[in-house]
């Protein structure tokens, strides 16, 4: 831990890391009105989530580089400043693509709440410690889903998608305010501003980065496939918009269960690969029964365990990712973020194509073990 930086406030660094995913989830409920507004598919209408990751790869990468050239404190509140800005415009978006637009400017400026706040965590945490704080924060981010699924169901079903758009406006604006109360700022006075090429060479060169940023993306697919393709699993079904809004329950629990689950394992000393190689079976053996009962309302029952799955997996993968970058935390956790949020981008293109969420799931699932399987295979050769 690094005494010798103003520390932020956990229940403050818990919500900024919310913040993106409480406003992913809030849209995700909205997919219904939006395609009937629009008078567009639902496979083009699911786009949007996959528009919203690309966005958001854009944002992470260049509030990254803000975070060590203007500061972690300054980039945040700018952040979140273009987040309500651009939510207020999406309301005049006369077009399907306009919306769209915006919602990508909302992305980019939500991004903060993702790299400036790891970012800062970093700042104050390493080792160990760090992988228990992503731990902590891991359980109580379990109920973001809640949060966003409920409070967008609510407000598509009251309003429509316009009344989505305008309470992530005003929950944005409240985090603005808590943050320019209280938000410090951490950065390091070693902090090097060396060049974001040399720093994008050298992780890209690095192979355990690029296992950490396919696994994470390969995790983040198979949750979010859900929200982007269950809406119209269940309008299939003839069930109401409100029953998906309450599944999120369903999914916080797991993500919340799989956090503490993460934390036993640690205090046992169990190693991080170990963890991540559990997550990965669990996410093929919850995949496949999603697969079998994805023509029944009971297949967001399986979800559970991917959720418990991303629990699991993602702080391991998240607190060892830059060990070898520590003079360069900012840029190198916008270009990691940028690499792993295209991926995230282009897997929800993909799986909004093929629109077959078990499907989906199991590829991912097969993926996450052959890459879990390649990395312990490579280090044991090479040490």
């Amino acid at each position: 831990m690094n005494n010798n930086i103003n520390k932020i406030s956990i229940p403050l660094a818990v919500t900024l890391l919310m913040f993106p995913q409480i406003i992913e989830t809030m849209y995700s409920p909205a997919l219904t009105s939006i395609k009937t507004h629009f008078g567009v598919i639902g496979s083009t209408a699911a786009q949007g989530m996959s528009v919203f990751f690309v966005a958001f790869a854009i944002g992470v990468v260049f509030w990254g580089r803000m975070c060590d050239t203007i500061g972690r404190r300054h980039s945040t509140l700018v952040g979140l400043i273009i987040f309500i800005s651009s939510a207020i415009f999406t309301l005049y978006a006369s077009t399907f693509t306009l919306l769209l637009i915006s919602f990508s400017c909302c992305a980019f400026g939500a991004a903060v709440g993702s790299v400036c706040t790891q970012t800062i965590l970093r700042d104050c945490y390493q080792g160990p410690e760090l992988g228990r704080a992503f731990s902590i924060i891991g359980t109580a981010i379990g109920i973001s889903p809640i949060i966003g699924m409920l409070v967008g169901s609510w407000l598509t079903v009251h309003g429509g998608y316009k009344w989505v758009f305008i309470g992530m406006a005003i929950l944005t604006s409240g985090l603005l305010c808590w943050c320019l109360m209280q938000l410090p700022e951490t950065k390091p006075a070693h902090t090097q501003r060396g060049s974001l090429l040399f720093v994008a060479i050298k992780m890209l060169k690095d192979l355990h980065v690029w296992y950490i940023v396919l696994m994470v993306a390969i995790f983040n697919i198979a949750l979010f496939s859900y929200y982007s393709l269950a809406p119209f699993m269940f309008e299939k079904l003839n069930v109401s918009i409100k029953l998906f809004g309450y599944t999120s329950a369903v999914l916080a629990l797991g993500s919340i269960f799989g956090a503490m689950f993460n934390m036993r394992l640690l205090r046992q000393q169990i190693i991080p690969q170990t963890i991540i190689t559990l997550a990965s079976i669990i996410l093929l053996i919850s995949s496949s029964s999603v697969y079998l009962l994805q023509n029944s309302i009971w297949f967001f029952l399986p979800m559970i365990f991917v959720s418990l799955s991303f629990g699991l997996a993602l702080p391991n993968l998240l607190s060892t990712a830059l060990n070898n970058y520590r003079d360069h935390l900012g840029s190198a956790g916008a270009l990691l973020g940028l690499f792993y949020y295209l991926i995230i981008g282009a897997g929800l293109h993909k799986a909004a194509i093929v629109g077959n969420l078990g499907i989906t799931l199991i590829v991912c699932a097969i993926l996450a073990i052959t890459l879990t399987l390649f990395h312990r295979f490579y280090n044991a050769i090479h040490q």
